[in-house]
């Protein structure tokens, strides 16, 4: 198995979800502890966010492509960033890394393509909806990405780093993030919603009104423990 390297801590709620994930995957019996090793890198989620705030892509990049060599040289070989806004400098910091990189844009583009979706729904923080990194890849391959209105996105993002990045979770906030999606489906048509933020799947864990959720954190780890398998 290849030693897996995970830039984390963006939030470190979702983190937490990467790393039982990936350890699940393994999980068959009691007796059973051959797990990958797993070396993560908790950042500095303030100082990530007010990098991202003051869109000072070319710092961002310095400091996650920091991080990635830190898990090169801590013995990881291959290494992955569990945030969905950060990769908004991935193929920079890709770029710049010693070790294998996988996209969780582009893990989650190649799901939706094997579902056969065509019109996707996309949550996540303000920066993620607001950009267009995240929809790019799709487009490129023929499918079509809407976001919230800005008054939606406003909402989502201030439920997100008020309450669900620090690991509050209210019945409240998940009808009001359903009935965002509901009416993206009357507004939109959208065949699927992609969960564009790691703590979203916190909130949102399944399906719902008719349409897959795609649950970005779990599409990554998923194609985390295939590479950490490959040969």
């Amino acid at each position: 198995m290849k030693r897996i390297g995970i830039v984390g801590g963006i939030g470190p709620e979702s983190t937490i979800d990467y790393y039982k994930r990936i350890i699940g995957a393994f999980y068959k019996t009691a007796a059973d502890l051959n797990y990958p090793e797993i070396i993560i890198y908790s950042a500095n989620a303030f100082e990530i966010l007010q990098l991202l705030e003051n869109k000072d892509w070319g710092k961002l990049a310095d400091s996650l492509a920091d991080r990635v060599q830190a898990l090169r040289n801590a013995g990881a070989e291959f290494a992955a960033i569990g945030c969905n806004t950060a990769h908004v400098v991935f193929d920079e910091v890709r770029a710049r890394s010693s070790i294998p990189m996988l996209s969780i844009i582009e893990e989650t583009c190649k799901k939706a393509r094997s579902l056969g979706l065509k019109k996707l729904g996309l949550m996540g923080s303000r920066f993620t909806m607001e950009s267009d990194f995240f929809q790019k890849p799709f487009v490129d391959r023929g499918m079509i990405v809407v976001v919230p209105d800005h008054e939606e996105q406003e909402i989502i993002h201030h439920r997100l780093f008020s309450e669900i990045e620090i690991g509050i979770i209210k019945d409240s906030t998940r009808k009001e993030l359903l009935s965002i999606a509901k009416r993206m489906i009357a507004r939109h048509s959208i065949d699927s919603l992609i969960l564009g933020c790691t703590e979203l799947p916190l909130i949102l864990n399944r399906d719902e009104h008719g349409i897959p959720f795609l649950n970005t954190t779990a599409i990554h780890a998923e194609s985390i423990v295939k590479y950490c398998l490959k040969t």
